[in-house]
Parts: structure tokens; sequence; C-alpha cells
């Protein structure tokens, strides 16, 4: 009896553990994911894409595009991306079943950080902060961790850890992505933890 209930005890601390998402990339269709704006390829555990100058158009200069549909409202959200020389920016946005709620926009320039606050009008956005030293590296893996807990956003990238406050950051979350403008990206090792 005592077995039984010591195996019960370690089946839900495991289930209680397992992410709410794992994408390593392996199968180019995965039920909750959405790849889009692009000819994506999945090899290597990772997916890439090259922008194609016409569908960006197309899309109102809107570039390829990973969504995840999940429901979640605090999480941590881990992924790697490898730019090409020719990329000008990486996005990573957790969304509202309103609209969006943050984003991390990666550039030359760093890294910027925006909220959405639900009562701007048509999605404007408030900055939260620019960290310049917080750039992805040309060919290289950049490992990022995007931690959301209440009001309250913690991120990593590489070695450069932060975090910011904002009201909107707490609102519940029906899906993330990840989407880039120009060149070539690859992500890799997506997963999203309670």
């Amino acid at each position: 009896m005592k077995s039984i209930l010591l195996l019960f005890l370690a089946a839900a601390a495991l289930a209680a553990e397992a992410p709410l998402l794992n994408d390593d990339f392996s199968a180019p269709k995965l039920a909750t994911r959405r790849a889009s704006r692009g000819e994506w390829k999945f090899a290597d555990n990772a997916a890439t894409c090259t922008q194609d100058n016409e569908v960006y158009k197309k899309h109102k200069d809107h570039g390829p595009i990973i969504f995840y549909d999940l429901a979640y409202t605090d999480a941590t959200i881990r992924f790697a991306v490898k730019p090409d020389a020719a990329n000008k920016a990486i996005v990573f946005t957790a969304n509202s079943a309103e609209g969006h709620v943050f984003r991390l926009v990666f550039s030359q320039a760093g890294m910027g950080v925006r909220a959405f606050p639900p009562e701007g009008k048509d999605h404007k956005s408030i900055s939260l902060g620019h960290e310049a030293a917080a750039k992805l590296k040309v060919g290289e893996w950049t490992h990022i961790s995007v931690e959301l807990r209440g009001s309250k956003a913690t991120v990593k990238v590489g070695a450069v850890t932060q975090s910011y406050e904002h009201a909107s950051i707490a609102r519940a979350k029906s899906n993330l992505s990840v989407g880039f403008s120009f060149g070539t990206v690859s992500v890799k090792g997506l997963a999203v933890e309670k």
C-alpha cells in the first residue's frame, strides 16, 4: 500500500512539472503550432524560414511567423533563435484573446520591450525598456527565456537578465508567437512551463 501511495505521489509530481508545450521541431506538424507567411523547413530539430518579399508585402509588411495556440497566464517560455546577416528584426509576442499583451523586439540596436495596455486604441504599445546589450549574434544560437508572473516579466537573453513591470502583463494569454523580418531565421527548443 505504501509503495502505491509513493508511486501515485511521484506521478503527480511529474505531471505537475510537465511542460504546457514542448516543441523540439522534430516534425513539420504539431497540433498547437501554426507556421505561416513563408516556407518553413523542419530539419535537425529546428524550424528555418527565409523571408519572401512578395509574401511580406501581401501581409502588410509582416514577415514569417510561428504561432502557438495555448491558454496560459503565468508561464516561462524558452526558445533559441539564429538569425543570418540579412535579418533586421526578430519578435516574440504574448497575446490575449483581445490582442497583444507583451512583446520583445530584437534588432541590431538590441532588445526593445513593449506592453500593450488593454485600454490603448488600435493596439498602441508603450515602451518598458531598451537593452542595448541584449543583441542576437549573426549565425549563432541565442537562448531566450521569458518569465511572465503576474504583472512582472523577467527576460534572459544570453547573459543579460532584466525584469519589467506593467499591469497588462498579468492578463490571461491565448497564444504566443516568434516572427521575423528579412533574411533567414532558425528557431529551436521552444518550451512553455508553468
